[in-house]
């Protein structure tokens, strides 16, 4: 089927405009509420070297939680199924930052996008590397195409300052005994992962070795087994949007993962990746526009996984 994915992002892009002002910034993070509410950008990067873009899609922009699937990625590679010894697998049905289920389930998390699941699995990457935030930094952009992804220093500190839930978390897995690394210097990679600053191209082209069974096409590197590329892509369809998941799935019918930073990256396997930038939220923490704009995507190209 041919399809005018640039003529359909064009439309899109004149159709969701004018849900701009309906959501609100992420504030909770002081490095993150002056961003610009008004940003709004869409790209896509197909398997076969094909490049569609529009609006802000070149603006870097704070990636937040997405950063979960490429420290999941790695650690996946690297310590295979033990890792689900730690982290469960199902949907939270809660906030991504939520104590109380914590509690009850003895300090495993549900499932590795929560904001204590993928502490956990940051944790394991403290373990398994002797420079974590080299190893991540360097992952990103060999997954990305792009050398000058970076750390921002300013949000990440931000984070750091303001990150009293989080520190609750880790140190309440520490009681459990679900965390092996001094609490500080997980903080700080998991901070730093979040703090990434890359645009929506970048993200699009990052997330295209889910889409190729776990094969990078920048250099033809298997990041994954196909097994553990359906798996991250299953557990980005039903928690990747943390209580926003089922919405997702029912509107847009694609993996996916969102951050507060505004950004949705979603995977069609076989075909391609799209990320969609838009800084205001709704009130579960996603990108208002962002998730009409996906799901005017599917519904324009009759493409999805259902």
């Amino acid at each position: 089927m041919d399809i005018n994915y640039q003529q359909i992002l064009t439309e899109i892009f004149a159709e969701t405009k004018s849900l701009k002002g309906r959501g609100k910034v992420a504030n909770y993070i002081p490095a993150l509420a002056g961003v610009d509410p008004n940003r709004y950008g869409i790209a896509i990067q197909t398997l076969n070297g094909e490049t569609f873009q529009v609006g802000d899609a070149m603006t870097p922009f704070s990636i937040q939680s997405i950063s979960k699937v490429f420290t999941l990625a790695w650690v996946f590679r690297e310590v295979g199924e033990k890792l689900w010894s730690r982290v469960g697998r199902e949907p939270s049905g809660t906030a991504f930052n939520s104590l109380i289920q914590l509690e009850t389930e003895n300090g495993i998390p549900r499932n590795p996008f929560v904001n204590a699941g993928a502490m956990v699995v940051t944790d394991f990457l403290v373990s398994c590397s002797k420079s974590p935030l080299t190893d991540i930094l360097d992952f990103v952009r060999t997954l990305s195409n792009n050398p000058n992804i970076n750390f921002n220093e300013t949000v990440a500190e931000s984070e750091r300052e303001t990150g009293f839930r989080n520190a609750a978390l880790i140190n309440l897995m520490k009681s459990f005994g679900n965390i092996e690394n001094d609490v500080n210097a997980v903080l700080d990679v998991y901070f730093h992962q979040c703090s990434l600053m890359m645009n929506s191209l970048d993200l699009a082209r990052a997330f295209l070795f889910l889409a190729n069974c776990g094969v990078n096409p920048w250099n033809n590197e298997r990041i994954l087994t196909a097994s553990q590329a359906k798996r991250v892509k299953a557990l980005m369809q039903v928690c990747g949007l943390y209580d926003d998941s089922g919405e997702f799935a029912f509107t847009v019918g694609l993996p996916g993962k969102s951050g507060v930073g505004g950004g949705i990256v979603a995977v069609i396997p076989n075909l391609l990746s799209i990320c969609v930038w838009s800084p205001e939220l709704n009130q579960h923490g996603t990108s208002l526009i962002g998730m009409k704009a996906l799901e005017l995507f599917t519904t324009k190209t009759v493409i999805s996984i259902f």
